[in-house]
Formats: structure tokens, C-alpha cells, sequence
């Protein structure tokens, strides 16, 4: 099933989608497969042998020169320069009100250069913005890889089994959120222990030249492994399960991080960082709303937009909601006013004019064992 989609950007491996019978979908201004045999499958795939994503959507600039640590250290909340070299760091790139413009790594791949992985949706917007704020700096150059770069995740407790055989880097020595350059079935490829499923795996940085032959290999590699291709239908469930932020539902430009619960992500004694004065308020006049997992009693799929109640009152709204398959439990994310934040606290999911017993439950709802 695929729709009239002339205007949409297509990743290199579209034709592998097609030719695996996925159902495609718009997502971001892409066409990307939603799923190849059904999410529930490619789910518990993932979380029980592993699944391959084609992530290519993915934006990648790169942050050059001598003042490229002052530039990300004023760019972003987060201290860039606690960073080893091939480690990685999770972040934001904030507005001077605070708010949330994307949610991104920082790779610090050899001295004065950095890779900056943005989402799909905001590859423009976010260029715009970072090349804006370089320009006080001199000495920093910012070059848009996207076009270029390709990006595979390989998820799920056997994902270091299936790789290991494509590659003599020792993959068991790759800490999470830390990466190591090296080939991979023969390509240059940068593998960095990342994901966003809550399983470990890999993610795999290539050229857009040569995914085709490592999608194709790491499925033939995989699949006596129950490796299984996985669409971006599997891979919002398994994030929302694993409590992962996904930009345009938990984050925006009306959403601060201090809100969405990555305080940790902001660190007010590094210094001077975009945002930073607004942010401080916050913290010390405490977050007027507050991110929450929210698990259902009753019978009802929870989705973003669904209204959320303590009695009569209109207390927040949901940003995320699905069924959970390895918690069985129908669950979602969303934002309640700060006194209502609290594990424990019965409300109400409106779900077409009919309110639903629910409860706030603590985040993340699933953690591997």
C-alpha cells in the first residue's frame, strides 16, 4: 500500500523497501516505510532477537575549527566539552526563550570536529539556525553532510552477535553512547553504540554510496538471528516504551527542557549557552507542567492530542500513546500541570467524549533486564 507521494524525499534504500513490500508512509516531508509485516512482529523482534532500521532521514552537519568547542558550548544546554574523543552526547538546540528547536547528537570525532545528528523534519530549519549563530564565531565552519551520509540501526540483544562478523573492531569495546571508525562489510562506517528503542545495538554512519550493500548484507548476516527489517511504526512504540522524547510530540518550540524532564541535558555552571538566562528562571521557579508516563485501566488506545483530567479539571493533554506490547499495557506521554506530576495520581484520558480511569505511572515504562 503506498500513497501519490511525488513531492516527498526518498532515503537510498527506497527501492529495498519496495521490494520488501513495506507500506509507506509521509513522515517529516520523507517517504519512509511504516512497516514490512506488521509492527507488532518487527516490535518483538527488536526486543527479542533484533531489527534493522533505515534511519538515512536522519540530518548530519559537521562543526569544524578552532572555536568549534566555544561555538557548541554556547550552541547547546548540554557541557560538550565533558566529551572523550569518539564519545557522544545528547542535547538540544534551544531558543533564547528556552524552548526546544530539536533534540540531537554531538559526536566529537577528532580535535576541532564535531558531527551535530539532527532530525529528518528539521534538517533545514535547524541548519539555518546553527550557521546563524556561527557567524560569531570566526573560526568555525558548518557543512551540511546530509545528502551524503546514510545512517542504519541495528537494534536489539543480538545485534553485536550479527555485526561482529562484518567488522574486526571489537564491538564489546564500544561503550554505550561512544563510537569507533572502522569498516563494516568492507565500507567505511563510523558504529556507534546508540539507539532509541531501549535495547542496545548499533548505529551505523556510511556514505549514501554504499547502504545499499550494507542493508542488504546485515539482513543476510541477521536473519539465521531472527534479524527482521523494522519500520518507523515499531520504532515509535519501542521509544515510547523506553520513555524517549520524539520531537513535534514531547518536544517543540512552546517546550523547554527543564519541562520534559532533561534537566540533566542542561548544565547552568559550563557557562554562557543560548537560552541559559530564561532556563535559570525556570529551574528556580520550577517547571509549570511536567512530562509523566500515563497508563491506562481501562479498555482504550491513548494518542497524542487526548486530553487528560484529575476529576473535572482539565489538567494536561498527551504527546505520545500506544499500545506497549512487551509491557502490555496501553500507555502514553504527555504534559500535567506540576501538582498534578505525581506517580501514583489517578486521572482520566478523554477518548472520543468518554473519559477512561488512567493513572501517571514513572517513566521509562520498559527497561531491559
Amino acid at each position: 500500500m503506498t500513497t501519490p507521494t511525488a513531492h516527498l524525499k526518498r532515503t537510498p534504500l527506497y527501492e529495498q523497501h519496495r521490494a520488501l513490500g513495506a507500506r509507506l508512509v509521509e513522515f517529516g516531508g520523507w517517504e519512509m516505510p511504516v512497516q514490512y509485516s506488521s509492527i507488532l512482529d518487527e516490535h518483538q523482534a527488536v526486543r527479542t532477537h533484533a531489527g534493522l532500521f533505515d534511519v538515512s532521514h536522519m540530518g548530519e552537519f559537521k562543526v569544524e575549527g578552532a572555536e568549534a568547542l566555544a561555538f557548541l558550548q554556547y550552541l547547546v544546554p548540554n557541557d560538550v566539552s565533558r566529551l572523550a574523543l569518539q564519545q557522544a552526547l545528547y542535547t538540544q538546540l534551544c531558543l533564547p526563550s528556552g524552548n526546544v528547536i530539536d533534540d540531537l547528537l554531538i559526536y566529537f570525532i577528532a580535535e576541532q570536529h564535531y558531527l551535530l545528528v539532527v532530525n529528518a523534519g528539521n534538517i533545514d530549519k535547524d541548519l539555518a539556525w546553527v550557521q546563524e549563530q556561527a557567524q560569531k564565531f570566526p573560526s568555525v565552519t558548518v557543512s551540511n553532510q546530509s545528502e551524503t551520509t546514510a545512517l542504519l540501526a541495528l537494534q536489539g540483544p543480538a545485534a553485536l552477535e550479527i555485526l561482529q562478523p562484518l567488522t574486526d573492531i571489537d564491538l564489546k569495546g564500544i561503550r554505550y553512547y561512544h563510537s569507533a571508525p572502522g569498516l563494516v562489510d568492507g565500507l567505511h562506517c563510523l558504529i556507534s553504540r546508540t539507539g532509541y528503542t531501549g535495547e542496545d545495538g548499533f548505529e551505523l554512519y556510511c556514505s549514501a554510496a554504499d547502504v545499499v550493500q550494507l542493508w542488504n548484507d546485515l539482513l543476510v548476516a541477521g536473519k539465521p538471528l531472527g534479524l527482521q527489517p523494522a519500520g518507523l511504526g515499531a520504532r515509535d512504540t519501542l521509544r515510547l516504551e523506553a520513555g524517549y522524547c520524539l520531537y513535534g510530540h514531547e518536544l517543540d518550540e512552546q517546550t523547554n527542557p527543564l519541562e520534559a524532564r532533561l534537566s540533566w541535558t542542561t548544565k547552568f555552571n559550563k557557562g554562557d549557552f543560548i537560552g541559559r538566562d530564561t532556563l535559570l528562571t525556570v529551574k528556580e521557579q520550577g517547571p509549570n507542567r511536567l512530562l509523566v508516563g500515563v497508563e491506562l485501566l481501562e479498555r482504550g488506545v491513548p494518542r497524542s492530542g487526548y486530553a487528560l483530567y484529575a476529576g473535572d479539571a482539565l489538567v494536561g493533554s498527551l504527546t505520545s500513546g500506544a499500545p506497549g506490547p512487551s509491557v502490555q499495557k496501553n500507555i502514553g506521554m504527555g504534559y500535567v500541570e506540576t501538582s498534578y506530576a505525581i506517580v501514583g495520581q489517578p486521572i482520566q484520558v478523554e477518548i472520543r467524549g468518554k473519559r477512561l480511569a488512567a493513572q501517571i505511572v514513572a517513566l521509562p515504562f520498559y527497561k531491559r533486564s
